[in-house]
């Protein structure tokens, strides 16, 4: 007997000193904030940082938990995190097609998958805080 399959992951909101967001074109989904799945034994904040240097070039610092959605169909906790760029240069990789900091008016014109738009929103409004969506 086989036990429940899951998945964790997790991605920042990366603001710069100029309250831009770091923002991800990936080959699937287009533009996005960075982030993905967690691996075995490592922390969640090990691997959002992880994720975002990978994916961008971008030395982080976590500053907020902010919340999670769970997508019961596919068994994905999606953690969310807020973050402060400390270093690094913006670099593109194998998951992100381009990379750049935008204005938040900008990147909520420019992100369109799924509920990312709405996640960004969230993710930036304190007083949400902590959210558990489930969709």
């Amino acid at each position: 007997m086989s036990g429940p399959k899951h998945s964790l992951s997790a991605g920042a909101v990366v603001l710069n000193d100029e309250g831009k967001i770091l923002l991800i074109r990936g080959p699937r989904r287009g533009w996005e904030f960075p982030g993905g799945i967690i691996e075995v034994g490592e922390t969640i904040q090990d691997g959002v940082v992880r994720e975002v240097k990978e994916e961008t070039g971008i030395d982080i610092e976590i500053t907020k938990f902010c919340g999670i959605y769970q997508n019961l169909k596919s068994s994905v906790c999606a953690t969310c995190w807020q973050g402060k760029a400390i270093g690094g240069k913006l670099q593109t990789s194998s998951e992100s097609l381009e990379v750049g900091f935008f204005s938040v008016e900008e990147a909520l014109q420019m992100v369109k998958w799924s509920n990312f738009r709405e996640r960004i929103i969230k993710i930036l409004d304190e007083e949400e805080h902590p959210f558990c969506i489930s969709f």
